[in-house]
């Protein structure tokens, strides 16, 4: 399967004592790249956050936010008088060494714990283990995104593959026609020359000498344009690039198992635009070179594509 790695997941769990949200939001990257915002009461579920994400990705980066309410509703909620003298107690404790401290505002007040809100199961491990239900069910959804966006990109990937097959079948075409303009071109050219050097000049040769001499150039003509190879390279190129957009798994290719799919799409991408520019240096008619921009367009299309495959 393809997986793009522009996607978006996110997911909330909920129990007796609040709830966790986690949203992951992943674009293209060369490397694993992970950054966490996370409360730090929840900071002790980032390692394993982490190690989850990296057992299910390979390339991307990917931005987790976590957040975390109580249970309880913030607005109904009523001060003691106690807490709150507690809380003063330590603000002007905290003031004799940080004199410019900045007093609690009332969203500090509504977020400060009441003192029977304080439990045995109010743990770090209770809360890990939220942290860990939301983070896996926002992954599934996350790899479920990048697949379907990833099956978009492969989609219009064959799209450009098919067109640049037409034009490596225009240029076959073409080849024969551009060769059979040149023997023309060659004879034309001939001809008048020796007729300015010599107004008598076809009394002093023969028409098979002619022909010759016109086929002896033509070969060598055809010898520089010949560009079979190059084409056929490149249909390979191509035809390389529909197996691996179709098929979407390495489990066939064994030897490339440890590189990524995106890593192997650009060294196919590299290897098509140097058929391609040999292809460019022997073009030896406008037609040609104006085919030769149209794949150097298509392939980079190609290209733009892939570095958002994971």
């Amino acid at each position: 399967m393809i997986h793009s790695m522009t996607a978006f997941g996110s997911a909330r769990s909920e129990f007796l004592l609040g709830s966790v949200s986690v949203e992951l939001k992943g674009v293209n990257s060369r490397y694993l790249d992970l950054a966490f915002r996370i409360p730090d009461e929840l900071r002790h579920a980032e390692t394993a956050l982490r190690e989850l994400l990296g057992s299910h990705l390979k390339r991307g980066k990917l931005e987790v936010r976590v957040s975390f309410a109580r249970s309880g509703s913030l607005q109904q909620r009523a001060f003691e008088v106690d807490q709150l003298t507690l809380i003063n107690e330590r603000y002007q404790a905290a003031l004799k060494i940080i004199p410019d401290l900045a007093a609690p505002g009332m969203t500090d007040l509504l977020h400060w714990p009441a003192p029977n809100e304080y439990n045995e199961d109010d743990s770090p491990a209770m809360w890990l283990n939220q942290c860990m239900q939301a983070g896996r069910s926002a992954l599934q959804e996350l790899i479920l995104a990048r697949a379907r966006e990833g099956q978009r990109l492969a989609t219009a990937m064959l799209e450009a593959a098919q067109e640049m097959k037409k034009v490596i079948g225009t240029i076959e075409q073409r080849l024969p026609g551009i060769l059979d303009e040149y023997r023309k071109k060659l004879a034309g050219k001939l001809t008048d020359t020796l007729n300015a050097a010599c107004p008598n000049g076809f009394e002093q040769i023969s028409g098979a000498e002619l022909s010759a001499r016109i086929a002896a150039e033509s070969s060598l003509f055809s010898l520089r344009i010949d560009v079979a190879e190059e084409l056929t390279r490149l249909d390979s190129h191509l035809t390389e690039l529909r197996v691996i957009l179709s098929s979407g798994n390495s489990e066939s290719r064994s030897a490339a198992k440890s590189l990524s799919l995106g890593k192997r799409l650009d060294f196919l991408f590299q290897e098509m635009n140097r058929e391609v520019n040999t292809l460019g240096s022997k073009s030896s008619s406008l037609e040609i070179t104006q085919s030769v921009i149209d794949l150097k367009l298509l392939i980079e299309q190609l290209r733009e594509q892939a570095q958002n495959i994971e």
